[in-house]
């Protein structure tokens, strides 16, 4: 099993790119904690993941939050005994215009975001240092790495700076190999994109835009960070994962 013995936080864990990675990883032999603020949601996957064998633990997360996060990693260490893997998966979209997003639309995107992915590295760092190493995963989007009318400026911003934050943390922690990378997922079937590609002719323009011809699934970018998480990509950091069907290739 590619993650066998390590331990792994994801944040965003209950549902979407985060739960997939979860279940994943997991099955590929990793202690999973799920980390999230939507509880119901994040049991019901702890669950899941019980059920089929795995070791897993749910912890609620406040991803804004500094003391959330310091105690969501003391859970990890302390029920699993390290902390190998982080994942910062959660985040929201705002679509609008600079025009239509409001002070509190913008702040908001980027708490979760950017604040959200800042504090999650920063609590992890301390005993990945401890355990000889580890692998920080940041979700970013294509929308971190090219413009587009419909996801919103504020979203853009918060992605590109996911993007260029894994770079320079990624240098700063290299020589304690703790590596640092993003992923750049494409036009992706989950959660946070459900009501919109529920709109028939955004779907279909978006699957038109993809040379592979079809929406990505949260298992398309799970699998993604398995890589990341495994010691496969032990040479891999500062870098860009796209995951995209070819949209950006364009």
């Amino acid at each position: 099993m590619r993650v066998s013995g390590k331990v792994a936080l994801i944040s965003g864990g209950s549902g979407g790119i985060g739960a997939a990675s979860a279940k994943l990883l997991a099955r590929e032999g990793a202690a999973v904690v799920i980390a999230d603020i939507l509880v119901d949601q994040g049991k019901a996957t702890e669950a899941q993941i019980a059920e089929a064998g795995g070791r897993v633990q749910f912890v609620s997360l406040d991803v804004t939050s500094e003391e959330s996060w310091r105690w969501a990693v003391k859970n990890a260490v302390d029920n699993f005994g390290r902390l190998d893997i982080v994942v910062n998966s959660a985040g929201v979209v705002h679509r609008g215009g600079i025009e239509e997003t409001t002070v509190e639309d913008w702040d908001r995107v980027m708490d979760v975001n950017v604040k959200g992915v800042f504090l999650g590295t920063r609590a992890a760092i301390s005993d990945m240092r401890k355990a000889g190493g580890g692998s920080i995963i940041n979700i970013s989007s294509i929308n971190g790495l090219v413009g587009s009318s419909t996801s919103g400026s504020s979203y853009h911003a918060s992605k590109g700076a996911v993007r260029i934050f894994s770079k320079s943390v990624a240098i700063q922690y290299a020589k304690d190999n703790i590596r640092v990378n993003s992923v750049h997922p494409g036009y992706v079937d989950s959660p946070m994109t459900q009501a919109y590609h529920g709109i028939p002719e955004i779907r279909q323009e978006r699957i038109a835009k993809t040379p592979i011809g079809r929406l990505g699934t949260t298992e398309d970018i799970a699998l993604g960070i398995l890589y990341l998480a495994s010691d496969e990509s032990s040479y891999v950091t500062g870098s860009e994962l796209v995951i995209d069907g070819g949209m950006t290739a364009q």
